[in-house]
């Protein structure tokens, strides 16, 4: 029996002795856990690698913030995963379609105890319409960023995609 199977033998046996003498304090109430972690499968909007610079990009579009489990724990699980896959940096983004309630509180991390994780949020409605009236992939976005005139800036996606040829079209 090696040492590994024989300490988790003993802990999983004396639960109580093992957390007591990790932790420091006597522990008396502790319940054995499954130690089978599985990982249902989930699925990420956008995954990509970008050669040029070692690194993957991940890209989460919502819209609404309130989710289960919860947006942050979210990005992490995704972040540990694509690192378990591919052992490369990771660079997260939240793209926020629409804007929440006024009062809510747009998270960019994830802390718990001494875990932190954090990532970018990208709050279209605050974007510049500009780069999304340029570019025919990003055309369908343009209604839902930042403008004081939406008729207007809609109007201008009319134009654009009016001037597309068919095989430009999103």
């Amino acid at each position: 029996m090696s040492f590994d199977n024989l300490c988790k033998l003993l802990s999983e046996k004396h639960p109580a002795t093992f957390a007591s003498w990790v932790l420091g304090t006597p522990q008396t109430s502790v319940k054995v856990l499954k130690t089978e972690l599985s990982i249902e499968p989930i699925r990420a909007d956008y995954v990509t690698f970008l050669q040029l610079q070692g690194r993957i990009l991940h890209l989460e579009f919502q819209t609404k913030l309130e989710s289960t489990p919860p947006l942050p724990l979210r990005m992490l699980d995704y972040w540990v995963r694509l690192y378990r896959l591919y052992r490369l940096p990771i660079t997260q983004v939240v793209v926020l379609l629409l804007p929440p309630a006024a009062e809510t509180v747009i998270e960019t991390v994830f802390c718990v105890e001494t875990t932190r994780h954090e990532y970018r949020v990208i709050r279209l409605w605050e974007e510049n319409p500009e780069p999304f009236l340029n570019d025919p992939a990003l055309l369908p976005l343009a209604p839902l960023a930042a403008t004081t005139q939406p008729q207007a800036l809609l109007q201008q996606v009319v134009v654009k995609v009016n001037q597309l040829e068919p095989r430009q079209r999103p």
